[in-house]
């Protein structure tokens, strides 16, 4: 059986570091699952999700100039369902085109921009008036003896 990057197959745990783990293949071969590569999560310690001589389904990710195979067993399984946020899209962040609402500080938020020019002047126009809002605060507490 030749399998090449892109391929899933199913190995054998040998060997567990902090790093990641060794999975035995077929036709005697062996490659590594970066820490990076086990899991959709966080895994802070390889042992708490692989066993040696534990079988795993894994993805042929990559096989470099001198024959080593790197592996990825969650790049071999379905991603698991994202939870809904507010508004339905990641961090709450609206999608082009929906206007309305709140924006920052409590000020009514402006209609969405179109065009790449109509984003660009609104940007401008928040930073002039972020900038602005900076020097003065700066320039009150310089009065009041703040910083020298």
């Amino acid at each position: 059986m030749e399998f090449g990057v892109g391929s899933i197959v199913e190995g054998k745990v040998t060997g567990i570091t902090k790093f990641g783990a060794f999975v035995a293949l077929p036709e005697g071969k062996s490659g590594l699952v970066h820490i990076s590569e086990i899991a959709y999560t966080y895994v802070n310690d390889v042992k708490d999700h692989l066993k040696e001589g534990q079988e795993v389904k894994v993805k042929v990710i990559g096989i470099d100039e001198n024959g080593r195979i790197n592996l990825s067993i969650k790049k071999a399984m379905d991603p698991p369902p994202r939870p809904a946020a507010q508004g339905g899209r990641p961090g709450g962040v609206r999608a082009a085109g929906h206007g309305g609402g709140v924006g920052f500080r409590g000020k009514p938020a402006p209609a969405e921009p179109t065009s790449f020019e109509d984003r660009l002047k609104q940007f401008m126009a928040a930073s002039d008036s972020k900038l602005s809002e900076l020097r003065q605060a700066e320039r009150r507490s310089s009065r009041r003896g703040g910083r020298k």
